[in-house]
């Protein structure tokens, strides 16, 4: 086990070192603002949706390093997905964060973060992308907080 959490370890590191698709995209048909307060977090999502599909999706904004591997590996997860997919696995995603249950086949890559229940000012680190996200496909016009 302690093999298996090295190995998250090193991969919420690298994701935070090197964020994959950290850019805005530039004809994003949907964006959203992101805040965490407790933590100073920022996020700009965009994100473009065609035929209800993720076809593209960029980060930009600066966290801690469980903010920004959250966001990092979820924009990797979520390319090619549907709306109704993105939205299920904010669900799971949500689920694991908050109570450690991992459905591991669902999750995937995103499993890295299961520990983080433990840490209840990290889970808004976490799910910070994630309802920014939310906010985006269902364009609300404010910028989410956390709080």
């Amino acid at each position: 086990m302690n093999d298996l959490r090295e190995l998250y370890q090193q991969l919420i590191l690298d994701h935070n070192q090197n964020p994959r698709n950290f850019r805005a995209i530039e004809d994003a048909s949907h964006q959203a603002h992101g805040h965490n307060p407790l933590c100073g977090d920022e996020i700009v999502l965009t994100l473009k949706l065609e035929d209800n599909v993720v076809l593209d999706i960029g980060f930009q904004g600066s966290g801690c390093a469980i903010s920004k591997a959250s966001a990092s590996i979820m924009t990797t997860v979520l390319k090619g997905k549907t709306r109704a997919e993105a939205l299920n696995l904010l669900e799971h995603f949500h689920r694991m964060a908050t109570t450690g249950e991992v459905d591991e086949p669902k999750l995937g890559k995103l499993a890295a973060l299961a520990d983080v229940y433990k840490y209840p000012v990290r889970v808004k680190c976490a799910m910070l992308a994630w309802r920014t996200l939310e906010a985006s496909l269902e364009e609300q016009p404010t910028t989410v907080s956390t709080e």
